[in-house]
């Protein structure tokens, strides 16, 4: 799914534009074990209690796309002949109403998920007339056809601390007890993906925060993927010791900066351009810009190499996931964060055999706050 089909689908989540009529799930403690069920109606809670619900399902379609929003893609004989898929689309046909098929789901995610605190197995099912747009993009009356879909989200409950509270209209002090709140989702998926604004039973749209983990157990009870997609937390550590590993001695500031910068000046172009489609790179954009900045052709083979390994042949990736917003260079003792549209300001040399890190000051320089004069 592209941004501009999540933020449509996103919209949705509202008491007065949502289909959604009942919220159903179950309540998870510390140790695994499924202590309660619920089958709530939203138009028999207050409203107020609703919208946040809506709110904390609409979490689930939140973050970036490749690093927080993940497609899921199912071959076409895993459509036909998966388990796993068959009972995604019969959760889907029974709009989550088939009692066995979502104590199945929740059977698989119990088994499958370790946290540290209790949470909740939220699920909603939707029905969306799609609109049909002219070519100015104004909205029409007409539908085109109905998107059935629905979401899976997975909130941690945790236990707020004793606090000291303040009564403004009796005018006095109070004890906050303890008390279990429902915290932003970790983990989710909705189930089909809305491509080109139509279903896609070939996909499914998974939602993690933590960009670290890769969620193996969850995925293969799930999907019934054995192969998960590389966390985009992973993918920049890896990506960073490909650098270093196959530039060896030519892994200079220049090299890095060279790349850092292409990649940057992508998603800088791409922003500006409001393409629709997502943004993604292969190896060869990495390598233009090391041969750009002359590195050695043995190790251009050895990064081509190692590429490979790592990330798969003719695999695509997200250019964001691979670099930091701030350009940042460390040592033990020392840590300075650039403009990445700077970064012209830092270059490194070696004076009477002694390597320097050397930082051009045109404007003031402040230390801790206090502006100092540099002598000449």
């Amino acid at each position: 799914m592209i941004e501009k089909e999540i933020s449509e689908i996103r919209r949705r989540f509202r008491y007065d534009k949502t289909n959604i009529t009942k919220v159903r799930g179950c309540y998870i403690n510390e140790s695994g074990e499924i202590i309660s069920e619920f089958y709530e109606s939203l138009g028999l809670m207050p409203q107020e209690q609703a919208e946040e619900l809506l709110t904390i399902l609409k979490k689930t379609l939140s973050g970036s796309i490749g690093k927080n929003l993940i497609d899921i893609e199912f071959s076409t004989h895993e459509v036909l002949e998966s388990p796993h898929h068959k009972a995604l689309m019969e959760l889907r046909k029974s709009a989550l109403s088939d009692d066995a098929l979502v104590k199945e789901l929740y059977e698989k995610i119990r088994s499958s998920l370790k946290m540290d605190t209790a949470y909740l197995i939220l699920l909603a099912s939707d029905r969306y007339d799609v609109p049909s747009f002219s070519k100015n993009d104004d909205e029409e009356e007409d539908s085109t056809e109905i998107f059935s879909y629905y979401l899976c989200t997975i909130c941690p409950v945790k236990l707020t601390k004793n606090a000291l509270g303040f009564h403004a209209h009796e005018n006095k002090f109070c004890n906050i007890r303890p008390d279990y709140v429902i915290a932003p989702p970790s983990l989710g998926f909705m189930f089909p993906t809305f491509d080109d604004r139509t279903a896609n039973i070939y996909k499914t749209l998974f939602y993690t925060r933590d960009t670290k983990d890769d969620h193996t157990e969850l995925f293969t009870n799930l999907f019934g993927k054995e192969e998960t997609p590389m966390p985009a937390a992973v993918q920049k550590e890896t990506f960073e010791s490909l650098l270093t590993e196959t530039m060896d001695a030519e892994c200079n500031m220049n090299v890095v900066k060279s790349v850092q910068n292409e990649l940057r000046s992508l998603i800088d172009e791409h922003k500006e351009a409001k393409k629709a489609e997502t943004l993604v790179i292969d190896k060869e954009v990495v390598k233009g810009a090391l041969t750009a900045c002359g590195v050695s052709e043995e190790h251009l083979n050895a990064f081509d190499a190692r590429f490979d390994e790592e990330f798969g042949e003719k695999v695509e990736i997200h250019p964001s996931n691979l670099i930091d917003k701030n350009f940042e260079v460390k040592m033990t003792d020392v840590s300075i964060k650039v403009n990445p549209d700077r970064t012209d300001l830092v270059r490194t040399k070696v004076i009477d055999g002694v390597k320097y890190i050397l930082i051009r000051a045109d404007d003031s320089v402040e230390v801790n706050g206090v502006r100092i004069r540099i002598d000449q």
